[in-house]
């Protein structure tokens, strides 16, 4: 199974690279038929220092930056889309130290599910217009909950937040997305369950988001799931998540953006917020801030080696230069502080209450 994502990564390439071109069919054959293919990349370099100096070079509760003291590459994908007036389609074939840590906890039922070849890939869903405002999408494809997103460069901080960490990256199911306007957009979402291919019960889970531009510098959202979260052979256990996310541009072109996440699972609860800041000092320069907490005590979403789960706060600085264009270099300062001792200590066996990342990143977007 090993030259599976091989040959998937050179059948893409080989797609994309002979139409480097946007693709249109002539106007005799209608506009329906028009197509466009496009070619889209991402390589996310790294190096990281971790206070804690783990012994196996794996930084805890994080899915970036994740290995210390080594240089290594946080995500790299290759992607193709096609689209049509009524049709589209995207295959985005990916790797990279968070790659492995997303999909490590992918369901094995059967000898074709599992993270082995489900990792390598981040999209490929298939969709139809069914109306002037309403798409159907199938397939795997990136998360509707949150403002953060996989591709550090469309993130206003390089590592990502808590809240983030910990709510899907990716989905397997069928969306419909309804766009009346420039300033409204409601998606509907019926899924595997929360950050799964492989189906681990025989329930579905649903999910919906609401997008609402209030001005050109102010937009405020909204996103819940309700599905069960427990494996066949055990008890049913309904989670039930909300958020509510604002963005907004302040004077000086200052961005912030702020998310509050509450969920709940068989009478057990977790939280946590994030409010971002990131200021332009030239047209390549800027500076981003971010402040943090998250709770989950009874260890629903993030699990710890300890009986009180974690509750914790954090603070980061960061640096961003805009090279040129595509290209950034981000450096970032993060520390976290929990309530327990569970990071690593120095590279010894004691844990610590506090821990601090220094990262530095090269990346590029086409």
């Amino acid at each position: 199974m090993r030259g599976v994502p091989l040959r998937l990564l050179s059948m893409t390439c080989a797609l994309a690279c002979s139409t480097l071109v946007p693709v249109r069919a002539s106007s005799a054959q209608g506009s329906d038929t028009a197509t466009t293919i496009r070619l889209t990349g991402f390589v996310d370099t790294y190096y990281a220092w971790d206070s804690g100096r783990p012994t196996d070079g794996e930084r805890r509760f994080t899915t970036q930056a994740v290995r210390d003291n080594e240089a290594n590459v946080n995500l790299a994908w290759l992607g193709v889309s096609v689209e049509r007036r009524r049709a589209r389609a995207r295959v985005a074939l990916q790797a990279g130290t968070s790659v492995q840590v997303n999909y490590a906890g992918e369901p094995r039922r059967g000898a074709t599910s599992g993270p082995d070849v489900a990792r390598f890939i981040q999209e490929a869903s298939a969709g139809a217009r069914l109306s002037e405002h309403v798409w159907i999408d199938a397939g795997i494809y990136a998360s509707y909950i949150g403002l953060e997103n996989w591709t550090s460069s469309d993130n206003p901080t390089y590592t990502r937040s808590l809240v983030a960490d910990y709510s899907p990256y990716y989905l397997s199911g069928a969306k419909v997305t309804w766009q009346p306007s420039t300033k409204v957009t409601a998606q509907f979402h019926v899924m595997n369950g929360w950050q799964n291919i492989a189906e681990s019960n025989r329930s579905k889970a649903i999910g919906a988001r609401l997008d609402v531009a209030l001005t050109p510098d102010l937009s405020l959202a909204y996103a819940t799931f309700l599905g069960n979260e427990r494996a066949t052979g055990t008890a049913p256990q309904q989670r039930v998540f909300n958020q509510v996310m604002v963005k907004a541009v302040l004077a000086g072109s200052v961005q912030v953006q702020g998310q509050v996440d509450v969920g709940r699972q068989a009478g057990r609860d977790w939280y946590g917020l994030v409010a971002i800041a990131r200021r332009p000092v030239t047209p390549r320069l800027a500076v981003v801030g971010r402040v943090e907490r998250f709770a989950d005590p009874d260890q629903v979403v993030l699990g710890t080696d300890g009986a009180s789960g974690f509750v914790g706060n954090g603070a980061s600085a960061g640096l961003d230069v805009d090279v040129s264009t595509g290209v950034a270099w981000r450096s970032e300062i993060r520390a976290l502080h929990a309530t327990d001792a569970l990071f690593p200590a120095h590279g010894s066996t004691e844990r610590t209450r506090s821990n601090t990342l220094l990262v530095t990143s090269l990346s590029v977007k086409f």
